[in-house]
């Protein structure tokens, strides 16, 4: 029976019989998921869309764009911007916050996302993404104009996350707080289908993921850890250990909310990684939100994600998640080292 259901059954399930979502935020989630319907029709065409390919213009992490990333931005803004559910969106891709246009309607939430993870991966065919996160906007901005600091509220202010990953099949990830859910887009309705009722996550593992031509800018914990995990069944942790890495976030801790295991993209010695490398308000925080709802956990190396008190809206943070017995021996290895 649950597979006829759809996203829109699922979200009025949870306003009217669980109270877990507003209206507004039903409305908003149904609108970031017509956005990323077309931005999965966007990524299929590929080089029959002219989409493949780098920009001339770099992000305000100084990174270059490809066309798709301003493809998805674009998208997400203008699906996003007229329904009257949001008062701003920010995104990783723009230097500063998006306001409503004041023709449009102001609503009472705010959106973050990462229109387009994973893009080293976009002109080679694999799995990429699209991550968000819904916040409500503080009471004291109803009167007056958002500014950066009302998107500045720790992981555990949201209201919902989620993903969409591009990959054989486009599936839609969502919590609202009561659990994490699976839809499968069914290109041939357009619709979204509850395929996966009920995710969670293993508490045992014996995966990672981890980048390791890293390895000698790591941390000493970081590095201990997994010089144990290579050491196998013979060494400390008692078992054998297999690696995967995608270099898209979105594919990995997808791989992890199906299978489990553990992602790692920590802190390390060179300057630009020093706090990390990961986005905490546009992929840290929405991603821990759910693997945490999936029965996972994650940190930035000591400290639980989600009650980090952001300071920036592009701020950078060490994230390790995924299985939750898994996590707490990284965490471990942390205090001891500390």
């Amino acid at each position: 029976m649950y597979l006829k259901k759809n996203l829109t059954h699922y979200l009025v399930e949870q306003q009217r019989q669980h109270g877990v979502v507003t209206a507004d935020v039903r409305l908003l989630l149904e609108t970031v998921a017509r956005a990323c319907k077309a931005i999965s029709h966007a990524v299929s065409k590929g080089a029959l869309g002219g989409v493949l390919g780098s920009l001339e213009s770099e992000n305000v992490q100084g990174e270059v764009q490809k066309k798709l990333d301003v493809i998805s931005n674009e998208i997400l803004l203008e699906a996003n911007e007229w329904g009257g559910n949001l008062a701003a969106m920010a995104s990783e891709e723009m230097d500063t916050l998006h306001r409503i246009p004041a023709h449009f309607p102001k609503g009472k939430n705010l959106l973050l996302f990462d229109p387009l993870d994973g893009s080293s991966n976009i002109d080679v065919n694999v799995s990429i993404g699209t991550i968000f996160s819904v916040l409500q906007l503080p009471e004291e901005a109803n009167t007056r104009d958002v500014q950066e600091a009302d998107f500045l509220q720790p992981g555990v202010k949201q209201v919902a996350a989620g993903y969409a990953v591009y990959g054989p099949q486009t599936m839609l990830i969502l919590t609202v707080g009561a659990g994490v859910v699976g839809f499968t887009l069914d290109k041939e309705t357009g619709s979204w289908v509850l395929t996966h009722p009920a995710i969670r996550i293993p508490e045992e593992t014996a995966e990672f993921a981890i980048n390791m031509s890293n390895q000698r800018y790591w941390e000493p914990a970081i590095r201990h850890y997994i010089e144990d995990c290579l050491k196998g069944k013979e060494g400390p942790l008692g078992k054998n250990y297999n690696m995967r890495w995608i270099a898209s976030m979105v594919a990995d801790v997808h791989r992890i909310m199906c299978r489990g295991g553990i992602f790692m993209y920590p802190r390390d010695q060179r300057e630009s990684v020093r706090h990390g490398k990961l986005r905490l308000m546009y992929e840290a925080n929405p991603m821990s939100f759910l693997v945490e709802q999936a029965g996972g956990a994650a940190i930035d190396g000591e400290q639980r994600i989600l009650e980090i008190e952001p300071n920036a809206l592009h701020q950078r943070v060490g994230v390790i998640l995924g299985s939750k017995n898994e996590v707490q021996r990284v965490q471990q290895y942390h205090l001891k080292h500390s």
